[in-house]
């Protein structure tokens, strides 16, 4: 993960969308003037965030407040706030769409992962997956998450609930509305043996497997993603210390979401230093969402990476781009800038990668390209 690849004075060759041809400047086959000139500045392949929430209604700038004025979750659930209060806006709302979806390009973001779970009923998750398959030039990777939170018109009844998880899964699959299911599994959501009842169907259909899992407390999610061979695991706030080398010995992906947890105001992050160490495969993403992470800015992220988990800039900017495609089963043309895969860059006004985490919370992203098309440029 410490390993960039840097070319210095390097070029690159676009053809139809795809990188055909990289390597020092003085090399270039054919070389003739630039069509877009980036000289003295950073290139980095696109950022996958490949952790987002992205289709809401209205904010939460009401709990926002009420945290710092100290007031306990709880009672901010009592008050109608936390993800139901998303759920009911959503609901309610109609068209949806994934919010702010050109806005991702100005920090140099290509490809997001976006999940439904703000529906908890058919007709909404689906609405909520169709608006983010009907994304223009920001690629966005459907997630269903039926299982983000007990609907209030289901009660007590978990089991009922988790039967109309599946039975809706099964609509969704057969609609091509998703690629990957996920479960937040979390005291006060679900727990590990419901988690695995939804993830048994999931896979039965061809799904990819992606959990919410430990972000607050270690509750058997990592272990469960483990076990049922996930994609990714997300979050690993709590994650129990015997489940580090059990990931890191597994093709699991560990997604790491510090801005979640500096805007919770908490002081515990994940253990991302065990967790490279133990030789894990290490992911950054957002989880941009209305209630507890609401940027879409990754390189803030990557300053929350560097500065909280003490990752060195070149791990933070692999486990933004190349990890993050895998977490997503899109590294075969994403994450890189390498001959075959999507031209999908991010030119950055800096004349040192090590500036971009550096900087905290400052844009210097000044062009993107999207398949080799100028999508965004200050």
């Amino acid at each position: 993960m410490s390993e960039l690849g840097i070319i210095r004075d390097g070029a690159v060759r676009i053809r139809d969308g795809v990188i055909q041809w990289i390597g020092p400047t003085d090399r270039l086959p054919d070389k003739q003037a630039p069509e877009f000139d980036a000289g003295g500045k950073v290139i980095l392949p696109g950022f996958v965030d490949s952790h987002t929430h992205a289709v809401f209604s209205r904010t939460r700038a009401d709990e926002f407040e009420w945290r710092i004025q100290g007031t306990p979750y709880m009672d901010i659930l009592a008050r109608g706030g936390g993800i139901l209060s998303t759920v009911k806006a959503v609901r309610e709302t109609a068209p949806l769409r994934v919010q702010f979806p050109n806005r991702f390009f100005e920090f140099g973001t290509t490809t997001i992962e976006a999940k439904s779970g703000y529906g908890l009923n058919l007709e909404t998750e689906i609405r909520i997956l169709e608006a983010i398959r009907s994304v223009e030039k920001l690629e966005a990777v459907p997630t269903y998450l039926g299982a983000h939170a007990l609907p209030p018109e289901f009660g007590n009844d978990r089991d009922g609930f988790i039967d109309q998880v599946i039975q809706d899964l099964e609509t969704i699959h057969s609609r091509k509305l998703a690629e990957f299911c996920d479960v937040f599994v979390e005291p006060g959501a679900f727990n590990a043996n419901e988690a695995r009842r939804i993830v048994a169907a999931a896979r039965s259909l061809g799904l990819g497997i992606k959990l919410h899992a430990d972000e607050f407390v270690s509750s058997g999610g990592t272990g469960l993603a483990v076990e049922v061979g996930a994609t990714s695991a997300d979050h690993l706030g709590a994650i129990a210390e015997a489940d580090i080398p059990r990931i890191a010995a597994s093709d699991v992906v560990a997604t790491l979401l510090p801005a979640t947890l500096f805007m919770l105001g908490k002081s515990h992050y994940a253990p991302a230093r065990k967790l490279i160490e133990s030789g894990a495969a290490v992911a950054l993403a957002t989880d941009f969402n209305p209630g507890t992470s609401p940027t879409l800015n990754m390189q803030f992220v990557l300053s929350l990476a560097c500065t909280q988990m003490r990752m060195t800039p070149a791990e933070a900017i692999v486990a933004a781009t190349i990890n993050g495609a895998c977490a997503i089963r899109r590294e075969q043309r994403l994450g890189s800038i390498e001959p075959g895969k999507d031209a999908d860059m991010a030119v950055y006004d800096l004349s040192d990668y090590r500036e971009i985490p550096y900087f905290a919370a400052v844009n210097f992203c000044v062009a993107t390209f999207k398949r080799g098309e100028l999508v965004w440029r200050r």
